[in-house]
């Protein structure tokens, strides 16, 4: 039988539920984040913990306090003179009396209602949850819109519960992915990972706080369940190969490429870097100056000091010369420069000084005047056909490689997708459906800053959602810094600890019923602990992040039974019988 833990004294539905705290609970054993279960007369309300408050029931007690040494004081006055309380934040409400029928039915609903309203939905995305048990069983899980009566009684949560409420990973007739463990139990906690591909998705959190490993994880999930593909800008070499894991020991932690050998190739913008780090099959990757557009310079025009003149200078040196506009100008002497002003109508000083900036680009590892392969389209023919692109930037990792390459590949890459989707739309034909891709960018405030955003390809990927089957995940240690249009539109925030104030507001931007979890964020360990909230996930939680580490490796994996001990391999043929019920 489970055991309460108190009771529900008052509250309301914008501020939450206080909660008196029977006598014999400790309120030193309540923890911000922890999921609790409110039993209500005819529904279960499920809860996360916001707030831990000591009370007393006279003034005097705080004016009086019984001395330290004076146990039996305490003792008496514990529970009736003195008591704890705590608030809690409803996020999810199981009406207990619905039966299956009921259930069934109110499900048919919503989904032609989502069938109609797809468009509203879109526009709407940025839900506290999706609020969809990530079960098969037949339960309906709804939005709080009431609260539960008076003296009500409050439960730790159970297995069961997170098991309704958020599904395990082995469930065959869903994608669920285990992305960590509640914070006082060992049971997953899931992410339907069809849900999270659909959408636009970010990772935040200060500097050492595991963002890299968080998207490790993550992309390991999307892999192992075929969830989508993924293109990954790889600024620090962390993703693709070994990478050092922080602590006071050195020690390293294997890359995708290592886990899913055959399902994820790399290209490298610095060879020697690579393999310099022991990757051998990792494959070059140069750009071409005639491939370079004035869209992929204007996003770097911070990072090469270039003024409005020089841009609009370069769009017609771009009209004359088409897509050889870099290496004209470069090879242009003053008084090519003059004769061309006075043709064209240029202004002579913004192209000299747009002339000096660009040729920082002859001096990259990676651009060459002209590329006889297209490794682009190597990369785009890599996804088609289902693998997962990792793209090393080695000694290349300044800001300007960084946004530029980045930029160069994503925007022709999505005119491809675009392309195929418009197919697609019109043959509804299943062998014309664009592969789902999920494109990972480091650093994205400056991909996303409000100055730019609406002329980048990732601002566009960003409100686009999953019209045109990409979507982006951006992974960034200061989402203040991103437009707050395009962090609305995000669909599943998983956040580490953030100390700035505006960085805890970016977070629940555009994101309604979520001020309570305001001290939930500030409160997280520096160390393996997110807040999840919005599309992949019913409710928002708070999770102590999974061990990346070799049992995390041997369950992504493909087993290799021939080398597995004969008393393992065993042990699993019985309990695949038993699970088949034989």
């Amino acid at each position: 039988m489970d055991k309460p833990l108190g009771i529900v004294i008052q509250g309301s539905l914008t501020a939450g539920l206080e909660i008196r705290l029977h006598p014999d609970i400790s309120v030193e054993d309540m923890r911000v984040g922890k999921f609790l279960v409110v039993r209500g007369v005819r529904a279960d309300f499920f809860c996360i913990l916001t707030d831990v408050c000591l009370g007393t029931s006279s003034p005097r007690i705080m004016a009086n306090p019984p001395s330290p040494d004076d146990d039996f004081l305490q003792m008496v006055l514990a529970g009736s003179g003195t008591y704890g309380t705590i608030e809690l934040a409803p996020m999810l409400m199981l009406n207990r009396e619905a039966n299956r029928n009921e259930v069934r039915s109110q499900k048919s609903e919503v989904r032609s209602l989502n069938g109609k309203n797809g468009h509203d939905e879109e526009k709407n995305s940025s839900k506290l949850a999706s609020f969809e048990a990530q079960t098969s069983a037949d339960i309906q899980l709804l939005p709080v819109k009431t609260i539960p009566s008076h003296f009500s009684q409050v439960y730790d949560a159970q297995e069961r519960d997170f098991r309704s409420v958020f599904g395990w990973e082995d469930d065959p007739h869903r994608c669920n992915f285990s992305i960590g463990e509640p914070l006082d139990m060992s049971v997953p906690v899931c992410l339907d990972l069809h849900r999270f591909v659909e959408r636009s998705n970010g990772v935040f959190g200060k500097s050492g706080t595991g963002k890299s490993f968080l998207t490790r994880l993550l992309l390991a999930g999307i892999i192992r369940k075929q969830a989508a593909v993924n293109l990954v800008f790889d600024m620090h070499s962390e993703y693709g190969w070994e990478a050092v894991k922080e602590g006071k020991q050195f020690s390293t932690v294997k890359g995708l490429r290592q886990i899913f050998s055959g399902q994820v190739e790399m290209y490298t913008l610095d060879p020697e870097s690579t393999r310099r780090r022991g990757v051998r099959d990792a494959q070059e990757l140069y750009l071409g100056l005639d491939q370079v557009e004035v869209e992929d310079i204007k996003l770097v025009a911070h990072e090469l000091n270039l003024s409005e003149a020089s841009i609009d200078n370069a769009n017609i040196l771009d009209g004359e010369f088409g897509k050889n506009w870099i290496t004209q100008l470069v090879s242009m002497t003053n008084e090519d420069i003059q004769m061309f002003c006075d043709e064209k109508r240029g202004h002579k000083g913004s192209i000299m000084a747009l002339q000096r900036k660009l040729m920082r680009l002859e001096n990259l590892k990676y651009m060459r005047s002209t590329c006889p392969k297209n490794y682009i389209d190597q990369v785009l023919q890599s996804l088609k056909a289902g693998k997962h692109v990792i793209i090393e930037f080695g000694s290349q990792s300044d800001m300007l490689s960084y946004m530029l390459v980045t930029n160069m590949i994503t925007r022709r890459i999505h005119r491809s997708y675009v392309k195929q989707a418009e197919t697609y739309l019109q043959s509804k034909n299943v062998s014309d459906r664009p592969q789902q891709l999920v494109i990972t960018i480091e650093e994205a405030h400056r991909f996303l800053d409000p100055s730019i955003v609406h002329s980048t390809i990732f601002g566009t990927i960003a409100r686009e959602m999953r019209k045109y089957f990409v979507t982006l995940l951006i992974v960034d240690q200061r989402p203040s810094g991103i437009d707050n249009e395009v962090m609305s539109q995000i669909g599943t925030r998983i956040t580490a600890l953030l100390n700035d104030e505006k960085d805890i507001d970016a977070i629940f931007t555009g994101v309604s019923g979520a001020g309570n979890l305001r001290s939930v964020l500030s409160k997280l360990d520096s160390k393996q602990q997110a807040l999840i909230l919005g599309h992949a996930v019913p409710m928002p939680v708070v999770v102590k992040t999974r061990p990346y580490d070799q049992k995390f490796y041997e369950e992504m994996g493909d087993r290799d039974w021939s080398e597995m001990p004969d008393a393992q391999l065993f042990a699993l043929a019985e309990a695949a019988k038993n699970d088949l019920g034989f």
